[in-house]
């Protein structure tokens, strides 16, 4: 497949923006993914943006009617890519679209942007909450029924952590990373836990 490998094998960086691409700006779009025209209103006023140029057909993301970049892939350091890459398989519903000894991708298809799981033979999992060794980054999984998806990803090899907001469902996958649980958002369709 070609992937660049950065940083070097001694020096894992957590999680880094993979191969980005030239386009152009599109209404209702947002670094090439597609929102509901509500969703980008709400966000771009949560955010004190200056919102969408109707007239100029752009989005407060675009610089000067251009998108810079469309993201490829989410990189994570593992020990284990297809081991991790089975887990968050599982748990988004998605498929492992590509594999190698080193390297896996779970994404919706294999012409679509994904999460990517990399080997990093030294890797330290962050200790959530500890500052120490900080997070680095998470995934917020949206779920009709936090409650019922607790023991389900539990099934799956996560680990329960303690929410640093006290409102949270707060795990760590199979490598450590954490992921929170969130109930899902009104505007967005039911997600289907059966």
């Amino acid at each position: 497949m070609g992937m660049s490998r950065w940083p070097a094998r001694g020096r894992p960086q957590g999680c880094r923006n993979d191969q980005p691409a030239v386009g152009t700006p599109h209404p209702g779009r947002r670094g090439g993914i597609p929102l509901p025209a509500t969703a980008t209103a709400t966000a771009t006023a949560a955010r004190g943006l200056p919102g969408r140029d109707q007239a100029a057909g752009r989005c407060w993301s675009c610089h000067h009617g251009t998108v810079i970049g469309r993201l490829h892939h989410v990189i994570v350091d593992c020990p284990d890519p297809a081991a991790l890459a089975a887990f968050y398989s599982e748990l988004l519903g998605l498929p492992v679209t590509w594999q190698e000894d080193d390297f896996a991708v779970v994404s919706a298809s294999d012409t679509t942007s994904g999460i990517g799981f990399q080997l990093a033979p030294d890797f330290q999992p962050p200790r959530w909450p500890d500052p120490a060794r900080p997070q680095q980054m998470h995934f917020d999984v949206m779920v009709d029924d936090v409650e019922a998806a607790g023991p389900r990803v539990l099934a799956l090899g996560a680990r329960r952590l303690p929410a640093g907001d006290g409102q949270s469902a707060v795990y760590a996958d199979p490598a450590g990373h954490p992921f929170c649980l969130i109930p899902r958002p009104g505007w967005a369709a039911p997600i289907g836990l059966t």
